[in-house]
């Protein structure tokens, strides 16, 4: 166990780990002093998953030219206010690589188990009240389809696709690429989307669509976000930047259609990263670690897992996405 000082306040960080079919995976339990807890020895834990690719505990991802410690960050700004959190290296990324299995055999649902035993893990933890998944990007949906598993407290969606994968790929696909490879890009999605492997996937997208990586599609092309979080019956939370390139308004709009109890925040200026920007910057705050996170992301988060009465927000009317629905 390590005891790290900060901005002046004492938190607690201890590496933990969890044993899975393929391997150690590995994590961060971030904990705040107890006088910032709502009761000694009862601490509310946020299980923060990371998104996509080779994005590690802290938010940061080696196809970077820099750090930018969002999710690092993150848990640094809910323990200033009380609240523990748990992040981690899923298998085959950072600290965990070890524990990859072969792209044949990996599933959507393998990270799917790892959040749900992470939230076993921490419930027979008796420094913890509640538990609750705090997932960005990739990682709001497995956060979300973990809870229905756990279940969890709460759940908190941050820059979350709103459309099946599926979808998505076609839509940056639409436009971009000449119209019969398009056409075979869609039938391959449509097959995949019925359970069925490609022999032959198209070999100009062979690196999108390679034998390997298939299995890992269907199971993930089967899963509608909207759908999914309109499935938990626990308090959840959608938070959504404007200045985010990389999933759009629209997203949460249609996650929050999905689940109406839900309470929606669009943040003007903050982007993928969590952090505030401009046109100027956007590039920049995806490798800069000396900018720092929005201080509404924080503050809402917070508040909603202490308490859950933040107020909702009026949401822009729903609006359609250029692209294939």
């Amino acid at each position: 166990m390590r005891l790290l000082i900060l901005l002046s306040v004492l938190f607690t960080l201890e590496d933990v780990t969890l044993k899975t079919p393929t391997g150690d995976v590995y994590g961060t339990l971030l904990r705040p002093d107890s006088s910032r807890s709502a009761a000694v020895g009862m601490t509310a834990v946020a299980i923060i998953i990371s998104g996509s690719g080779p994005t590690d505990r802290d938010g940061n991802s080696p196809l970077l030219s820099g750090k930018n410690d969002s999710l690092k960050m993150l848990a640094e700004g809910l323990a200033k206010q009380g609240i523990a959190s748990l992040r981690y290296d899923k298998r085959g990324i950072a600290a965990s690589k070890p524990s990859a299995p072969s792209e044949s055999d990996l599933r959507f649902d393998t990270y799917v188990d790892d959040a749900v035993a992470w939230g076993q893990k921490l419930r027979k933890d008796p420094r913890f009240a509640t538990v609750s998944y705090v997932g960005h990007s990739e990682g709001a949906l497995i956060g979300v389809i973990a809870a229905q598993k756990l279940p969890a407290d709460k759940v908190v969606s941050i820059s979350g696709a709103g459309q099946p994968a599926a979808d998505l790929i076609l839509a940056q696909l639409y436009g971009k690429v000449p119209s019969g490879l398009y056409v075979a890009a869609s039938n391959t999605v449509d097959a995949l989307k019925a359970g069925h492997t490609v022999a032959n996937p198209p070999p100009e997208l062979v690196s999108l669509f390679r034998t390997s990586v298939q299995p890992y599609l269907i199971s993930w092309f089967r899963y509608d976000p909207s759908a999914e979080i309109g499935k938990l019956k626990v308090p959840v939370l959608i938070v959504q930047g404007e200045n985010d390139v990389q999933v759009s308004t629209y997203d949460a709009q249609r996650l929050a259609e999905g689940n109406k109890k839900a309470k929606l925040i669009l943040i003007p200026g903050m982007n993928h990263v969590l952090k505030d920007v401009d046109r100027l910057t956007q590039a920049k705050s995806y490798s800069d670690p000396t900018m720092p996170i929005d201080a509404t992301l924080v503050d809402s988060i917070a508040t909603f897992l202490k308490s859950g009465d933040l107020p909702p927000r009026p949401a822009a009317p729903l609006r359609k996405r250029a692209g294939r629905e």
